[in-house]
C-alpha cells in the first residue's frame, strides 16, 4: 500500500510540473509586460525626413532606463499631432509649432484643447524653408505657380499658408509630402517646394541639382505678428546658399506638447517622471553627439497661450536659481533666434512672461 501511495503522489507530481511549468512562464512573461509598460511614454514627432524625428530620437538615446522608456512615433504635422495627442491611444507628448493650436478653431476643437492641452517646455525655433528653382528669384515670382506645402493638418501646411497670406502672394498650393514634392520638383512639375523645420534639413542639404536655392522670405507687413526674422548661410546648406552669403527668412517656436493627465492617475506618474528625468538631465542635451537645436532651448521660457503641466511647473519651482548655469546662443545668432531661445532657465525663472 505504501508503494501504492508513492507511485500515486509521484505521478501526481510528473502531471502537475508542465502545468507548474506553463504557470511559471505565465508569471514571468506577466511581470515583463508590467515592467515594459510601467515607464512606458509615447511621443508623436514628424516625418522621417525632418527634425522633429531626431529630436524624439534624443530623448529615447538620452533618457531610456529601467524606470522609463520613450517611444518615439512618426507622425504627420502638428496640427494631426496635436490631435494626436488629444485622442490617439498611446501617445503622451508631442512635438509641436506654436502657431498649430489656432487651427483647433477651424477644426472646431478649441475648448477641448484648452482642456487636454498643456506644454512641457518650449524647444527651438523652425526655419521657413522655401526651395526654388533657377527661375524663381523672388517669393512674388511664385504667384500663380505651384508650391508644395506638405500634407493637409502638418505645420508646414499650416504656416505656409500663413507667411504666404501675410505677404499677400498667391500660389496654386499642392500637398504632396516632402520626398515627393523633391521629386516633382527636379522634373520641373512643381516650382517650389516649403517646409518648416529646424535647420539643417538633411533632405534640402543634400539636393544637389545645380541652380536650385532657398528663397528670402521678407520680415515686412503682418509677419511680424506671428513670426521671427532668421537666416540661412552657406555653413548650414553650403549647395543652396553662396558662400559667404546669407538668405532671411522667417521661423516660428515650437514646443514640448502634453495630454494634460488627472493628477491620479498612472499617466500622469509616467509624465512627471519623465519631466524629472529630461529638466534634471538636460545637461546631456547639450552634448555635440545631440541635435544642435537643443542648444537653442530654455526650459523656462513661457509661452503665450499656453499651460504649463503642473510637474513641470513644479520643477521650475523648486530650482529656482539654481536651475543650472547659462547656455547662451552665440551672439551673432541672438537677434534672430529671439530672446527667449538663448536664455537659459537660470535667467528666465523671474521672467513672468516671454513673446514668442
Amino acid at each position: 500500500m505504501k508503494r501504492f501511495w508513492t507511485a500515486l503522489v509521484a505521478a501526481s507530481l510528473v502531471l502537475a510540473l508542465p502545468e507548474f511549468a506553463a504557470a511559471q512562464r505565465s508569471s514571468t512573461a506577466a511581470r515583463e509586460a508590467r515592467s515594459a509598460n510601467a515607464g512606458a511614454v509615447g511621443v508623436i514627432s514628424g516625418g522621417a525626413s525632418g527634425t522633429y524625428i531626431r529630436i524624439a530620437a534624443d530623448l529615447a538615446t538620452v533618457l531610456d532606463g529601467d524606470d522609463l522608456r520613450i517611444l518615439p512615433v512618426i507622425g504627420r504635422g502638428s496640427l494631426q499631432n496635436l490631435k494626436d495627442i488629444m485622442f490617439l491611444r498611446g501617445i503622451d507628448i508631442g512635438i509641436v509649432q506654436m502657431d498649430a493650436r489656432e487651427a483647433m478653431k477651424d477644426a472646431g476643437l478649441e475648448n477641448e484643447a484648452e482642456k487636454r492641452l498643456r506644454y512641457i517646455a518650449r524647444l527651438y525655433n523652425e526655419e521657413f524653408h522655401l526651395l526654388a528653382g533657377p527661375d524663381i528669384k523672388d517669393i512674388r515670382d511664385l504667384a500663380g505657380r505651384k508650391v508644395n506645402i506638405d500634407v493637409p493638418g502638418s505645420g508646414t501646411n499650416l504656416t505656409a499658408r500663413n507667411v504666404f497670406a501675410k505677404l499677400g502672394v498667391s500660389p496654386e498650393f499642392v500637398t504632396n509630402d516632402q520626398a515627393t514634392s523633391y521629386e516633382k520638383l527636379r522634373a520641373g512639375e512643381i516650382q517650389a517646394v516649403a517646409y518648416v523645420a529646424g535647420r539643417p534639413v538633411r533632405a534640402m542639404a543634400d539636393f544637389q541639382e545645380g541652380g536650385y536655392h532657398l528663397l528670402a522670405i521678407p520680415f515686412e507687413g503682418d509677419i511680424a505678428e506671428s513670426y521671427l526674422p532668421a537666416k540661412f548661410s552657406a555653413s548650414d546648406y553650403p549647395r543652396l546658399v553662396q558662400p559667404g552669403g546669407t538668405v532671411d527668412t522667417v521661423a516660428v517656436g515650437s514646443i514640448l506638447a502634453v495630454f494634460n493627465w488627472p493628477r491620479d492617475t498612472d499617466r500622469y506618474r509616467r509624465i512627471r517622471r519623465f519631466v524629472d528625468a529630461f529638466f534634471g538631465r538636460f545637461d546631456e542635451f547639450q552634448q555635440p553627439a545631440r541635435h544642435p537645436k537643443w542648444k537653442d532651448v530654455s526650459l523656462a521660457a513661457e509661452v503665450p497661450g499656453w499651460k504649463r503641466f503642473k510637474p513641470a511647473q513644479d520643477w521650475l519651482d523648486r530650482q529656482g536659481e539654481s536651475a543650472g548655469k547659462a547656455h547662451p546662443a552665440p551672439a551673432g545668432r541672438r537677434a534672430e533666434l529671439g530672446p527667449s531661445s538663448w536664455r537659459h532657465p537660470s535667467d528666465l525663472l523671474t521672467t513672468s512672461r516671454l513673446q514668442p
